[in-house]
């Protein structure tokens, strides 16, 4: 299903390592697992949680001045982010998904992140969801970790099962057909 279109793009087996420039880098795995796929960080947008005095998160009425867009960085080890000591941070997936009737998604962190402190939010994509999900990453740890773009960085579990009565789609979900790009709460 993933060759087929489910995942965009993909790669059909683990990547440990890329070679540009006739320079071989490890890289934290992505691509085709044992019974999963690792997805990527996309290096296009990745969000910090700020305080502003004043203000209180609201999921009912989201206000986007509480999140900072964070700058990409890129050395001899790839490119990332910074997500501060007790912070809480979003990015997205470079894949695009678009899961069938019959399969539902759970996202979970990799222990590779997990040992540095990074909670990556359990978050599912369900039956007939198409986009790039939104990933949500805690930083438990009192120092600063940085969180790679265009490395592994979440793995998809896939559960299969008869169609749902009522798939995302049809429901006309409000996280449908995502961009690129990080989204925000709705109601």
């Amino acid at each position: 299903m993933a060759q087929q279109g489910m995942i965009t793009p993909f790669e059909p087996s683990l990547i440990r390592e890329t070679n540009e420039n006739d320079v071989t880098r490890r890289v934290i795995s992505y691509g085709l697992s044992s019974y999963g796929y690792d997805i990527r960080l996309s290096p296009k947008e990745f969000r910090i949680f700020r305080h502003i005095p004043g203000t209180v998160i609201d999921p009912k009425n989201f206000n986007p001045q509480n999140l900072e867009s964070s700058q990409l960085h890129t050395d001899t080890q790839g490119s990332y982010f910074i997500l501060p000591a007790h912070s809480y941070g979003l990015g997205v997936a470079l894949e695009k998904l678009e899961v069938p009737g019959n399969i539902t998604v759970i996202c979970i962190g990799k222990s590779t992140f997990a040992r540095c402190g990074i909670i990556a939010n359990l978050t599912p994509a369900e039956a007939a969801w198409r986009g790039h999900l939104t990933l949500e990453f805690s930083n438990s740890s009192s120092a600063d970790c940085r969180i790679y773009a265009n490395e592994g960085v979440v793995q998809l579990l896939f559960l299969e099962g008869e169609p749902c009565e009522t798939s995302y789609d049809a429901r006309q979900g409000k996280y449908q057909d995502q961009d690129e790009i990080v989204t925000l709460a709705k109601v």
